[in-house]
């Protein structure tokens, strides 16, 4: 009944009414989610609710809401933010010295294990499958999972500052591996047109104080207006933003490397006192609007009906996501001088179920290698349901394991039965 009165109200809203008849939707599912994860107590997270409900929502559902018309814009926009934001978080120092080297070297023992791992459990007859499988295993959801390390006050620990390291490589590899392997040119050509966008990168990022340099009163002007109704240093960014994912989409590379690009940039451009500020304005922006409904469309491409006739392959792939990405994290931790601060097995495995954790690089792996042909739209469908899977579970499992100085020290009674757990 209620799918029939759903398909009636998108078949009669016309051209111009159907992509507003599915943002009302999608809204309403995204001020749900948050609302339904505080009744669960936050042991499921927001983005795990958001996922569940475009499932139901979306075209393989109750058919509610489409990406038709400008939603899959605003879901570009929303997917180029996460990544701005993850990127703006990121130090570049910490990727230069000994833990951002190591650090990449387990990425490619990921790489190699990942690849293994597809080509040999999954049984795929064409490498290149195992390919888009790896880029897959070997990402970390460091944008999803901001939010949650923000609440548990981690970012200035040792787990905090590791994943950084961790997520930062778990991005960029990835969004470069991407563009190299899963390219339609040939290597070198690819090589050559990646070199061109970080050139227009480069020039991008001099323009601020190129305009400075030629004309100073630009720089009062965009300080006038930024707390006013113009709020000019938030246009600034979208408009950064909006450059480097245009960039990346004309040169034919994945948005996100344009979106990470940006964020990289503007913690550059943008002084260590006003960058709180910043993130505040630009956390509205984002997760008020547009990564919200990122996270609902991903649930909307999902195909209940591909999981169900694959369950197999679901199950198969969750552990084998942990074990190709998280395992090697955790050993190379535990027996290598990774230059981390990382103390004794908790902390180690809870970076490791938090590294292992994907979704929005699975989510454009998908999009990439389904375009391309190189993975049907039934096994994207069930990638993307194991990355949603991911962000449910291997969080929780992390803030399971975390030391006991890791709880709330207003809580002591949190705080002994974790003494006990560790003296046990």
């Amino acid at each position: 009944m209620t799918k029939d009165l759903s398909v009636t109200l998108l078949a009669e809203a016309g051209p111009e009414s159907e992509p507003l008849v599915s943002f009302a939707w999608i809204m309403a599912v995204a001020l749900l989610g948050p609302i339904l994860s505080y009744a669960t107590g936050k042991r499921i997270p927001a983005v795990v609710v958001l996922i569940a409900f475009g499932v139901i929502i979306g075209p393989h559902g109750l058919e509610l809401a489409s990406e038709a018309g400008g939603v899959h814009l605003v879901k570009e926009m929303g997917l180029g933010l996460l990544f701005l934001l993850a990127g703006f978080e990121i130090n570049p120092n910490i990727l230069r010295g000994r833990e951002g080297k190591q650090g990449l070297i387990t990425w490619l023992i990921c790489m190699v294990s990942s690849f293994i791992g597809a080509y040999a459990v999954l049984g795929f007859s064409r490498p290149t499958t195992a390919v888009v499988l790896a880029i897959a295993f070997t990402s970390t959801a460091v944008g999803t999972l901001l939010p949650i390390m923000k609440e548990q006050r981690m970012l200035d620990k040792p787990v905090g500052n590791s994943l950084m390291v961790h997520g930062a490589i778990g991005e960029i590899a990835p969004i470069i591996a991407m563009a190299t392997l899963l390219s339609t040119r040939a290597t070198w050509l690819t090589a050559v047109v990646l070199l061109a966008f970080f050139a227009v990168a480069f020039l991008v990022a001099a323009v601020p104080k190129t305009v400075h340099f030629f004309a100073p009163w630009m720089r009062r002007a965009m300080i006038h207006g930024a707390g006013s109704t113009n709020q000019t240093i938030v246009r600034m960014v979208m408009l950064l933003l909006g450059v480097l994912m245009a960039v990346a989409a004309v040169f034919e590379l994945d948005v996100v490397l344009g979106a990470f690009a940006a964020g990289v940039i503007l913690r550059q451009m943008v002084p260590e006192k006003f960058r709180t500020p910043l993130e505040q304005r630009l956390d509205v922006v984002g997760y008020g609007l547009l990564i919200p409904v990122f996270f609902v469309c991903s649930g909307m491409a999902i195909d209940p009906e591909a999981v169900k006739n694959n369950p197999w392959f679901l199950v198969l792939l969750i552990p084998l996501i942990y074990i190709t990405r998280g395992v090697p994290i955790l050993l190379r931790e535990r027996f290598s001088n990774t230059g981390s601060q990382i103390r004794g097995w908790r902390e180690a495995f809870q970076l490791s179920f938090y590294a292992a954790t994907a979704l929005p690089i699975i989510v454009a792996v998908t999009d990439v290698a389904v375009s391309s042909k190189l993975l049907t739209a039934e096994n994207a469908s069930i990638l993307v349901a194991a990355g949603s899977v991911t962000v449910l579970l291997f969080p929780l499992i992390g803030s399971l394991v975390k030391p006991a100085e890791d709880y709330d020290e207003e809580d002591p009674k949190e705080r002994q039965e974790a003494l006990e757990k560790e003296q046990a």
